[in-house]
C-alpha cells in the first residue's frame, strides 16, 4: 500500500454502487471529490459502453486498426463499416440466410474477386467455396 501511495500520493475515493437490476456491487476508484456517486457510477457506466461498442466494432465490423487518427478520418472508418455490416444483415434478411453475418463475410470476401452472383454465393457452404476456388483438375497424362 506504501509503494502505491509513492506513485499516486494524491487522496483517491473509493465509490461502491449497486446495479439496481442484477443487484451487482461495483466499486470503483476515483480522484474526484466532488461529484456524486452516481454522477461517477453513470461516467464508468459510459465508458464501459464506449470499450464495449470498440469491442463489438472489431468483432463483427473487422476494423483491425484505424488509418488515420483525426476524428473525420476515424468517423468515416467507422461509418464504411457500418454501412457495409447493414448491406450484408439487409442482404440476410431479403434472402432469408440462415447462417450468421460472420460465416456470410467469410464467405463473400473468399469470393470477392471472382464473378460470381449473390444468389450463388448464398447458396455455397464452406466446402463448396474451396471447391468453387481449386482449379479444374487436369488430366493425367501418362
Amino acid at each position: 500500500m506504501e509503494e502505491s501511495r509513492k506513485k499516486y500520493p494524491k487522496a483517491l475515493r473509493l465509490v461502491c454502487y449497486t446495479d439496481p437490476q442484477t443487484g451487482k456491487v461495483y466499486e470503483f476508484l476515483t480522484n474526484n471529490m466532488k461529484l456524486a456517486t452516481s454522477t461517477i457510477a453513470d461516467i464508468y457506466k459510459s465508458r464501459w459502453q464506449i470499450e464495449l461498442f470498440f469491442k463489438w466494432l472489431k468483432q463483427n465490423l473487422k476494423i483491425k486498426s484505424f488509418l488515420g487518427t483525426s476524428r473525420n478520418a476515424v468517423l468515416s472508418q467507422i461509418w464504411a463499416a457500418r454501412c457495409y455490416y447493414l448491406l450484408l444483415a439487409y442482404i440476410k434478411f431479403q434472402t432469408k440466410y440462415r447462417g450468421s453475418l460472420q460465416v456470410l463475410t467469410r464467405m463473400i470476401a473468399s469470393v470477392v474477386m471472382e464473378q460470381r452472383l449473390l444468389i450463388d454465393i448464398l447458396s455455397f457452404n464452406e466446402r463448396s467455396i474451396k471447391q468453387a476456388r481449386d482449379p479444374v483438375p487436369q488430366l493425367a497424362l501418362f
